[in-house]
C-alpha cells in the first residue's frame, strides 16, 4: 500500500477470499475475514507527495466483489465439479507451493483473469499492481499470464514485487492464517523465517544447495524438538531453491550464478493445524521491494476522480467513512 500509495495518483484494494483456490480439504469456510479492520487501516494511511506538493494520497476504493459477482455460474471446490472457463498457466503452477497445492495456481490465475477483465471495462484502467514477495510465485505467474495473454493495465513490467511485511520482533511473515495459531504455536512460528535466513546466509558464503536447504532443516529440527517438549507438533513441508523464471527446483550445479540472477528459497511448514509459508530472494538486485500488505493492490496515474456506482463492486473511502461500502 504504501509503495502504491508514493507511486500512483489513485490507488484500489482488492479484498476477496477466492474459493477457487481452496481444494475441498483447505479451509474456506474458517479462513479469515477481517473486512472492519482492513478498512480502519487503509483509512489511516496516507502518503504526502512533496516534489511537487500536493494533496496526500490516500486509498482510493475497495473492490470487494461477492463470490456471485466473480463467479456468475457458482463456483464448487472440487475441480472434477466445476463447469465454465477456467485458466491455467501450463508447467508453472505445478511446482513449489503448486506440488502441495495442485489446484491453487488454476484459482490464481482464474480470478485474476475475471478482475483483470473487470478493471478494464472501467475507466481509469489501472497501471501497476503490486504483490508482497510472500507470494513471489503468485506474482511471477500472472507476470507470465499477462504477457502470453497480452492483456494490458498493468503489463508484466508493472506487476511490481515488494518485501513481506514482517513481526518487528520475531521476523514472521504476517499471514491471515496467523490467527489460527495458538500462544505456544506462535512462540515457535518465527522459526520458519530463520531457518531461511540460516539458509541464506549459509548460501553467500559459498555453500552448495544442498549444504544451503540443510542449514534450514537443521534450524527446523531444533524447532520441532522445542515443539515436543511443548506439545506442538512442527511438520516441514518443503524447503526448497526455484528458478524464478521456470520455477524449476535448482541443482548445486545451477545456484551460484555469476550473472546475479536470483534465486527463490522457499519453505512452508505445519505449526499444529496451521500452514505457514515464506520465501526469500537470494540475489535480490533485479527487483524493487517496498512494504505491502497481504491484499492486491491495484493502482492507476494520471486521473482525479474513479467513478462507481450504487450496488456496485466498486466502493469509495472517503475521509475515513467507509458506510457505502459493500460487503460481499
Amino acid at each position: 500500500m504504501k509503495r502504491s500509495l508514493a507511486e500512483n495518483d489513485l490507488t484500489v484494494v482488492s479484498i476477496f477470499v477466492n474459493p477457487a483456490q481452496f481444494a475441498p480439504h483447505e479451509d474456506l469456510a474458517t479462513y479469515p475475514r477481517t473486512f472492519p479492520q482492513d478498512i480502519s487501516l487503509l483509512s489511516a494511511l496516507e502518503y504526502q507527495p512533496t516534489d511537487p506538493p500536493h494533496a496526500p494520497h490516500t486509498p482510493s476504493a475497495v473492490f470487494l466483489p461477492s463470490v456471485k459477482d466473480m463467479y456468475p455460474s457458482g463456483i464448487t471446490q472440487d475441480i472434477t465439479q466445476q463447469k465454465g472457463t477456467f485458466v491455467e498457466v501450463n508447467g508453472y503452477g505445478e511446482q513449489m507451493e503448486g506440488h502441495s497445492r495442485p489446484t491453487f495456481f488454476r484459482g490464481v490465475a482464474t480470478v485474476v483473469t475475471i478482475a483483470h477483465r473487470v478493471f478494464n471495462v472501467e475507466r481509469p484502467q489501472p497501471t501497476n499492481a503490486y504483490f508482497g514477495q510472500k507470494d513471489i510465485q503468485q506474482a511471477l505467474l500472472l507476470r507470465r499470464l499477462v504477457g502470453d495473454l497480452h492483456l494490458s493495465h498493468p503489463t508484466p513490467d508493472h506487476l511490481h514485487i515488494v518485501p513481506t511485511a514482517r513481526g518487528a520482533t520475531n521476523g514472521l511473515a504476517l499471514s491471515s492464517r496467523n490467527v489460527y495459531l495458538t500462544p505456544a504455536e506462535h512462540q515457535l512460528a518465527p522459526a520458519l523465517y530463520a531457518a531461511l535466513e540460516d539458509a541464506a546466509q549459509a548460501w553467500t558464503t559459498g555453500a552448495s544447495k544442498r549444504k544451503t536447504v540443510q542449514c534450514a532443516l537443521k534450524r527446523l529440527r531444533a524447532a520441532r524438538d522445542e515443539g515436543e517438549k511443548r506439545g506442538v507438533e512442527i511438520r516441514v513441508d518443503y524447503v526448497e531453491m526455484n528458478d524464478p523464471g521456470t520455477f524449476e527446483v535448482l541443482g548445486d550445479e545451477r545456484v551460484q550464478r555469476s550473472d546475479g540472477t536470483p534465486v527463490i528459497l522457499s519453505g512452508a511448514v505445519w505449526f499444529g493445524r496451521t500452514r505457514l509459508i515464506d520465501k526469500i530472494l537470494l540475489q535480490t538486485n533485479f527487483l524493487a521491494f517496498e512494504h505491502v500488505w497481504g491484499h492486491t493492490v491495484l493502482a492507476f496515474t494520471g486521473c482525479t476522480d474513479i467513478f462507481w456506482g450504487e450496488g456496485s463492486s466498486y466502493q469509495g473511502l472517503s475521509n475515513c467513512d467507509h458506510r457505502g461500502i459493500e460487503v460481499g
